[in-house]
């Protein structure tokens, strides 16, 4: 069974249905219990970084999730926001923490140094890591997923990066720390190879 937390910036009606497509049953939680109790936990997420961390510290969830990550080893997937949430800080609507499981920061994409549209919107090509531990099982060397993005993450260590894409330039697509993932692509909306990385994860020993 696999959790998705409500924090109340996620699409997890999509993430439920895509789940539901490969017969994989889930449950939508919002409690420390249901965290703790979790085989996998997936966090969502759609919107500001800012209110996402308001969210999860109005809910009470940062201490049940740090024990989550980081004392029970449970595998953890952060999808776009989620997996922003996964780093030390973000400068989205000022200088805000986020969790700390993995070493850097989330910055936004400079349209004007890159000669970009922002956000992010449409198809992109991601290529994968070599060190990446089976969440893109299945997908050769790179594969199209769904983005819509405005920020983007960099880490501190080369080693958290499990794939990357080019927008402007070359940027992280998706991390990974042991138990830890995070794609800033949209599974749920990027078609089989979505559905791919998510059947991966839940089949994740």
């Amino acid at each position: 069974m696999i959790s998705i937390l409500n924090y109340e910036m996620g699409n997890i009606r999509s993430i439920q249905n895509a789940l539901d497509f490969i017969g994989i049953g889930c449950r939508v939680i919002d409690t420390q219990k249901d965290i703790l109790e979790s085989e996998k936990l997936i966090l969502p997420g759609v919107g500001s970084f800012a209110v996402a961390m308001e969210n999860i510290r109005r809910k009470d969830l940062l201490d049940a999730l740090n024990e989550a990550a980081l004392v029970k080893k449970i595998p953890i997937l952060g999808i776009c926001l989620g997996m922003q949430l996964l780093m030390d800080k973000s400068e989205e609507g000022g200088l805000n923490q986020g969790f700390g499981w993995i070493g850097g920061a989330v910055k936004r994409f400079d349209p004007y140094k890159l000669s970009i549209k922002v956000p992010h919107i449409g198809f992109n090509t991601v290529y994968f890591e070599s060190n990446n531990n089976g969440l893109f099982r299945g997908l050769g060397s790179s594969a199209d997923f769904y983005f819509i993005h405005s920020y983007r993450v960099e880490c501190q260590n080369r080693e958290d990066i499990s794939s990357w894409a080019n927008y402007g330039e070359r940027f992280t697509a998706g991390i990974q720390r042991k138990n830890i993932f995070g794609v800033q692509f949209h599974p749920e909306k990027s078609q089989t190879n979505g559905l791919a990385v998510i059947r991966n994860f839940c089949n994740l020993a």
